[in-house]
């Protein structure tokens, strides 16, 4: 995975955002719950407390104290709802304080009782042994002034102790521990669901960018497919009306007069090349004739044996020129017909055995099995040809060169090693290109223009064939063509 690409980049970009809004709203949702339910809470025990107040304390002048203490055990049963109740005068009297819960989670003795104050309500919260939390509400209240009628029949009634204007705290508390535990089962699923819901948006997101970076992939895969053979193909355009669009058209515009020019120029080659013939042939001709002028001295005759030598080396590039114009316009695919390239190569290298016995070095083909293919004889021979004269040419007296010719997984594999002085590696991606010399001195001595190897390039584009190369500085070069086999 390339980390530095702009769909990567994007992906986590986007998981990032969304995971980070999650995490946002996951804790303000959390925080929010949490919030909320201290607060119901709360006012849920405020509305007990003061249902408490307004219903049975403001008549306790006339019911007494213990009828309080026996309604709120009645009506509200706190031991079996695991609540919490109490009722204090103000003098620090305890009226009613509910029993242990059925559960034993808390004991309401050990609770530290609120003396009634002068406000009306208040709350708190009481961290009881074993980590549990009680939220307690309270009301402070004072019942009415009796009227006189009431007043006589409290006196008529002195067992039932109340007292006049006395002030009442109202305490009823529930635990928060079902809600904590309900928000801790929230928490965890929180937890165990942001890895989750990363996953899933970053296979999200790279859904969506591979299918918004779809056309960019076309663009590429179309643009890869145009070479100088096809260069009227053109890349697809997506009719979205955006930067792709756009994008597509301004390429296509681009390639457009690229392919102009290219054109302008291999016309100007194959003009050029051809108009040259006629007047090089011309001037050869004439020079040969005046090499043979007796009335020339020694000095006449050597300067004009190196103008033929000139314009045979200029006649020579003139012709690879020719060459590769008629190559470009398709002249290889003209004349294919199936036979062995094994055969080809062998008898080559047999033919170009005295170049080689000059300089002292052995050719050894590895040729000896039929391999079929179909093409244009005579410009593959010239591709064994360019070859070999080209690891003939770099290779240094008492070198070896190998030539062989093998069938491999459904293709034809020529391949012409040899143990010259070899290429730069920087050089090596170049060696293809026209008029592409390694430096001054590895040309200078052979004349060549650096055309050889690009018409071995063209011929075996020209067969759908694929040429590469090898080589380490000093220790020599291998050249290898692939070419399909001939299928019956």
């Amino acid at each position: 995975m390339n980390v530095r690409s702009i769909s990567f980049r994007l992906v986590v970009w986007y998981t990032s955002l969304l995971t980070g809004i999650f995490i946002l709203l996951g804790v303000l949702f959390y925080f929010g719950l949490q919030h909320f339910v201290e607060n119901d809470v709360q006012q849920t025990q405020m509305h007990r407390a003061r249902q408490i107040a307004d219903t049975l304390l403001a008549r306790i002048q006339q019911t007494g104290e213990a009828y309080v203490a026996d309604e709120i055990k009645t009506l509200y049963a706190p031991e079996i709802n695991d609540r919490f109740i109490r009722l204090t005068r103000a003098d620090g009297r305890v009226i009613y304080v509910s029993g242990a819960p059925t559960d034993g989670s808390f004991n309401p003795g050990e609770i530290a009782a609120a003396t009634p104050g002068p406000g009306s309500d208040f709350s708190r919260q009481i961290h009881l042994p074993g980590g549990k939390t009680l939220l307690v509400a309270g009301v402070n209240f004072q019942p009415p002034n009796q009227t006189s009628s009431q007043q006589t029949l409290s006196r008529q009634t002195p067992n039932q102790q109340t007292p006049s204007q006395a002030r009442y705290c109202v305490e009823v508390g529930a635990l928060l521990d079902p809600f904590e535990a309900m928000l801790d089962r929230l928490f965890l699923q929180l937890a165990l669901g942001l890895p989750l819901a990363a996953v899933i948006i970053a296979g999200g997101g790279w859904l969506l960018v591979r299918r918004a970076l779809q056309p960019v992939a076309q663009i590429t895969h179309a643009a890869e497919l145009i070479t100088q053979h096809n260069s009227s193909e053109r890349m697809p355009v997506a009719r979205t009306g955006d930067e792709l669009e756009k994008l597509s058209v301004s390429l296509n515009r681009m390639i457009a007069r690229l392919d102009d020019a290219f054109q302008n120029s291999k016309r100007f080659v194959a003009d050029a090349s051809h108009e040259l013939r006629t007047p090089l042939t011309i001037l050869h001709g004439e020079l040969e004739m005046l090499a043979e002028d007796a009335r020339l001295d020694a000095e006449g005759h050597e300067r004009v044996a190196s103008m033929l030598e000139e314009v045979a080396r200029l006649a020579k590039i003139v012709e690879q020129l020719f060459a590769l114009s008629r190559l470009d316009a398709g002249e290889a695919q003209t004349e294919w017909q199936p036979f062995d390239l094994a055969e080809l190569a062998r008898t080559t290298a047999e033919h170009m055995g005295l170049l080689a016995e000059d300089k002292h070095i052995a050719i050894s083909s590895d040729a000896s099995r039929p391999v079929l293919i179909e093409g244009d004889r005579a410009r593959l021979k010239q591709v064994v040809v360019n070859l070999l004269g080209n690891a003939i040419k770099y290779t240094p007296e008492n070198g070896a060169i190998q030539l062989s010719v093998n069938a491999v997984n459904g293709h034809a594999v020529l391949e012409v090693a040899d143990n010259g002085i070899g290429i730069p590696s920087e050089a090596l991606p170049h060696v293809f290109d026209r008029f592409f010399r390694v430096d001054s001195a590895r040309s200078a001595d052979s004349g060549s223009a650096g055309l050889g190897l690009s018409i071995v390039k063209s011929i075996c584009t020209a067969h759908g064939a694929e040429v590469e190369v090898e080589s380490t500085v000093r220790q020599g070069s291998c050249f290898r063509v692939k070419l399909p086999l001939f299928k019956n």
